[in-house]
């Protein structure tokens, strides 16, 4: 039996614990009375860096490991720093590099040992416990040199990566941006001079409205929209109100006792997100519900649904999105739906909602308590929206679809690829401690680059303004 096999690791690895191998300590909350006096001096808590400090609780380099919180978490300070009270830290020895270690901490993924039921926690008594093979010191040093020099380039495509995707979020902005301003549509028009105008599609669709008012023996006057503050508009557009354009109503308050395993599906906001909806997100289901309640707040394809309810620093509400295949969904309480009229696309009445300056006069509307933010059925009703020509919303929708579908195929592939670096990352860490990345049969990080190439393709597709190119 070889000294490798004896061990049962590389030859000259020692099987240990994380505990002698490395012994950590507990951090603390700042205080004066303790630490050494030493001006800005690094503050780590399980996020990483956030503050400095006129103390250094440890005397040089340092590793801080997450143990409240971001739990397992890892980082290397190369200078004396203060570890507060929410993670564990470890000072470098002689027979240690805590960069070393630190690679090794992030392969074990202490994370997977959080035991917690409340807030997530590392007990240290699993930490110390934790069995590891661990080299020489010179060893240690060969195996951070190897991983570094791996991990730079893998970095660099990461980063690389991370640009293309922010890129992409802000080209989907500026084609939207374009959409509504009617830039994407400048040529067009001027092909098409005898369109007619959306003031004569307005005065079509209040006429049948009232009509259908009349019937019902309603009388109700849509809300008038005061132009004197409102941006110009392209020829041929117009400002409206939404409840002149659509029948807006409010959710019903299903209760959520009665919820079941089947039956209809009742759309919550965590089914919406800005664009889409997504039915198996925490779905809820009711049945035995009224013929009445069912007709009123059933869906069907074409209506919008507008999230109305949210976290008010983050504004992360005012979601809109058209239902299109989706069946059997009832809406619930905190939400709105839009029911566009004849004449008025659902997917350019879409576009509008999630334009700059409808989501700004949307949040004007916004009540409740800190924190939390609201709004009522007036901020979806009587916020003014612009309307396009008919031919004109249908040229918008087109012209946006074809662009939006090149980004969407371009930011599956880029997460593809960094899901595939996560995987990739951890791939190379096995090899580092199981010996093999200093063993010559190395695998070396993949080109994962030919994403960026088709990202400056699609870029000279359009413009950074959101424009087509031609």
């Amino acid at each position: 039996m070889s000294d490798r096999e004896q061990l049962g690791g590389p030859q000259g690895w020692k099987r240990t614990t994380l505990g002698e191998a490395l012994p950590i300590h507990y951090g603390k909350a700042r205080n004066d009375r303790y630490g050494t006096v030493r001006v800005n001096t690094p503050v780590y808590g399980s996020s990483g860096k956030i503050d400095t400090f006129n103390r250094a609780l440890t005397s040089g380099p340092s590793l801080i490991i997450g143990r409240k919180g971001n739990v397992g978490s890892t980082y290397f300070s190369p200078e004396p720093c203060w570890p507060i009270d929410t993670v564990y830290f470890a000072e470098a020895s002689e027979e240690e590099d805590l960069r070393f270690f630190k690679y090794l901490l992030d392969h074990l993924q202490l994370v997977r040992k959080d035991r917690s039921t409340a807030v997530p926690g590392l007990s240290r008594d699993d930490y110390n416990a934790t069995e590891v093979l661990v080299p020489e010191l010179d060893q240690q040093r060969l195996v951070v040199a190897e991983l570094e020099k791996q991990f730079s380039r893998l970095d660099e495509a990461v980063a690389n990566l991370k640009r293309v995707k922010a890129n992409l979020k802000r080209y989907k902005a500026a084609v939207l941006k374009a959409a509504v301003e009617g830039k994407l549509t400048e040529e067009w028009r001027k092909q098409h001079p005898e369109v007619e105008p959306a003031s004569k599609l307005l005065e079509r669709i209040l006429a049948e409205r009232q009509e259908s008012w009349q019937s019902k023996k309603k009388v109700k006057e849509p809300f008038e929209v005061d132009t004197a503050i409102l941006p110009l508009l392209p020829k041929g557009w117009i400002w409206a109100s939404l409840e002149a354009i659509s029948e807006a109503i409010g959710g019903f308050a299903f209760e959520s006792k009665k919820f079941t395993a089947t039956g209809f599906q009742v759309l919550k906001m965590a089914n919406i997100r800005m664009g889409r909806i997504d039915v198996s997100q925490r779905p809820s289901f009711i049945q035995d519900v009224d013929a009445d309640v069912v007709a009123k707040y059933g869906l069907i394809d074409g209506d919008l649904v507008v999230t109305l309810t949210g976290t008010r620093k983050k504004q992360d509400y005012g979601y809109v999105a058209v239902i299109r295949h989706e069946k059997g969904l009832l809406l619930n309480q905190r939400i709105a739906r839009l029911r566009p009229a004849d004449g008025v696309l659902p997917q350019f009445l879409a576009l509008a909602l999630q334009s700059e300056d409808y989501r700004n006069r949307f949040f004007d509307y916004e009540t409740g308590n800190v924190g939390q933010g609201n709004v009522g059925m007036g901020a979806v009703t009587k916020v003014p929206i612009l309307l396009a020509p008919l031919a004109e919303q249908e040229q918008i929708v087109a012209e946006v679809e074809r662009r939006l579908s090149v980004i969407d195929e371009l930011e599956v592939a880029v997460q593809a690829n960094l899901t595939r670096a996560d995987r990739l990352r951890q791939s190379i860490l096995s090899q580092a401690f199981s010996g093999q990345l200093l063993g010559g049969d190395t695998k070396r990080a993949p080109d994962i680059l030919p994403t960026f190439s088709i990202a400056a393709e699609s870029q000279s597709a359009y413009g950074k303004d959101g424009h087509a190119g031609r």
